[in-house]
């Protein structure tokens, strides 16, 4: 019976341990938002700043697993090349060590705690600004982590004789290195983290009931079982997706063989070297073989396939093919449910996917006057297929975005809500340029045409659409608020305009000298021209008020 609550302790600690790697790695995520967008934008083909981006990654969310996950997902969505995404998976197994360091190097875990979690309190009970919050939720993560490695470590877990006794006897039998390379394996995919996983190791060997040379093979196994949950990740993507996981895989893989058969053949001279480095029989000491260990493995691995980037690309290549697709299906073109885990890469790819809808909608209202202009058709299946992707990504980037609100900071939520509006803004121009082409495969048909002084008003007007496109694109794309009155002051003078030509193409029909059957098409352009002209203002002021009025037009 003691024996089972020593165990129950054991799982607590573990259990607590992982909900503070969990609730340090949202914190780390949102104060750092900011810096990750940084360093993705700093992507290129460059392998060492490859490497350093995904280990500055990993250093702030503590997962290599999520790390993986996040690069997958971009890849599947187009944004990443298989070359930049291979160091950024070698990079982020370095930013998983951090959290092994951290362990090891404390061992007062209770006080520590205490501190951590009474600051924390005071951070989120009694203040009220968001940057305050994250900082309490970022204590209180770090907290968490030191009472599971104190529960862990105490009497009633590991310091109980007979959990000693118990694990001292479960590693008389599996002394094998390959089989405590599978345990590690095996316990790192059950708990996904292998930051979690080697905590536990370190805890084990700092209470005395795992040997060094035992722990070693436990943390090689546990660099494999982390690609699990990138393998799982890859299902359902695209075959440079499952590529990454194989590269991912497969790096450590052949760092576990290489480190196996050097421990293996001079175990004793690697573990003196290992005692060396930290002479002692404190905790401390104990736990710091380890971890320093964890470091050497994952940044020793790096360096090794560092080289092979491109014989690794080659190889994942070779073993996953490319699918020929039977039918063109529509996707996102940088916007992966994959990176809902990380909000703010979110944000910022959903950005580039509205800015690619602004170019389809304002390519359609270009191409839609062309052919009412020419009285041709020979734009239609173009207009309709940029019709099809722009009604898709309406749909796909509002779901996305509804995922995406459930848990962010409040000035995310801001900018959600500006997104919301923007998507609906440019879905309407994009039917309203659908409408401009269908009238003039209507009046083709019907062969009828505007008059010359109709048709310069219309032309006069599109004019100022075309402005005002520029300003609204330039606007939201590079967040330039310059041109936002000049802006205003062309959708002041298209409502002028459009009562203008409203009355005197009134006052032609009156006077004959206008084609009664022309007449419905004439006003439908003008209005439409107005009601785009609305639509391209909320675009370009979503940049200054992100949940602020918008113009009520259809």
């Amino acid at each position: 019976m003691q024996l089972i609550q020593s165990l129950i302790w054991l799982l607590a600690g573990v259990g607590v341990f992982i909900v503070g790697m969990n609730f340090m790695g949202d914190a780390l995520e949102k104060s750092a938002g900011s810096g990750m967008k940084k360093l993705l934008e700093k992507i290129s083909n460059n392998r060492f700043s490859g490497v350093g981006i995904g280990a500055g990654v990993t250093a702030i969310i503590q997962s290599s697993s999520a790390t993986s996950v996040m690069v997958i997902g971009l890849v599947n969505a187009g944004v990443m090349t298989l070359m930049q995404a291979t160091p950024i998976i070698m990079g982020a197994n370095i930013g998983t060590t951090i959290t092994g360091v951290l362990v090891a190097l404390k061992n007062d875990y209770f006080n520590m705690a205490m501190y951590l979690l009474a600051f924390a309190g005071v951070m989120m009970g009694f203040f009220k600004r968001e940057k305050i919050k994250i900082a309490g939720s970022l204590c209180c993560g770090l907290g968490l982590i030191f009472v599971g490695l104190e529960v862990m470590s105490s009497e009633q877990a590991f310091g109980n004789p007979l959990v000693e006794n118990m694990f001292t006897d479960i590693f008389k039998v599996i002394d094998f290195p390959l089989l405590l390379i599978l345990v590690g394996a095996v316990f790192t995919a059950l708990i996904q983290s292998s930051s979690a996983a080697t905590g536990v190791v370190i805890t084990m060997v700092g209470a005395g009931v795992l040997p060094l040379e035992l722990a070693l093979f436990i943390v090689l196994g546990a660099n494999i079982g982390t690609c699990v949950t990138a393998l799982l990740a890859s299902i359902g993507a695209n075959a440079n997706s499952k590529r990454v996981a194989l590269i991912h895989f497969t790096f450590n893989v052949i760092g576990t063989a290489v480190f196996t058969a050097i421990i293996w053949i001079f175990k004793d001279p690697f573990v003196n070297l290992l005692v060396s480095m930290f002479p002692g029989d404190d905790p401390m000491s104990l736990q710091m073989r380890v971890s320093i260990f964890h470091v050497i493995f994952n940044v020793t691995t790096t360096l090794l396939l560092l080289p092979f980037v491109k014989p690794l690309v080659k190889y994942s290549c070779l073993v996953i093919k490319d699918k020929k697709e039977t039918e063109e299906t529509l996707s996102l073109k940088y916007v992966d449910d994959r990176l809902l885990t990380m909000p703010s890469v979110a944000l910022m790819q959903v950005k580039k996917e509205m800015d690619y809808m602004v170019g389809l909608v304002e390519e359609n209202t270009v191409l839609a006057f062309a052919a009412m202009d020419t009285g041709s058709s020979e734009h239609s299946e173009r207009i309709r297929k940029n019709e099809e992707i722009i009604d898709f990504t309406n749909s796909a980037l509002t779901k996305f975005l509804i995922k995406l609100s459930v848990d962010v900071e409040q000035s995310d939520e801001r900018i959600i809500g500006s997104y919301f509006h923007v998507l609906n803004d440019l879905e309407r121009i994009g039917d309203h340029a659908e409408n401009f082409h269908e009238i003039g495969v209507e009046m083709l048909d019907k062969k009828l045409s505007f008059s010359e002084k109709a048709r310069g008003e219309i032309l006069a007007m599109r004019d100022d659409i075309m402005r005002m496109f520029a300003i609204s694109k330039d606007a939201f794309e590079r967040l330039n608020k310059e041109q936002l009155p000049a802006l205003t002051d062309l959708e002041e003078g298209v409502d002028s305009k459009k009562k203008e030509l409203i009355a005197s193409h009134f006052a032609r029909l009156a006077e004959g000298n206008c084609n009664v059957d022309v007449s419905p098409y004439y006003s439908s352009v003008i209005l439409g021209l107005e009601r785009v002209a609305d639509h391209l203002v909320n675009v370009g002021y979503s940049i200054v008020s992100p949940i602020g009025s918008q113009k009520d037009s259809n």
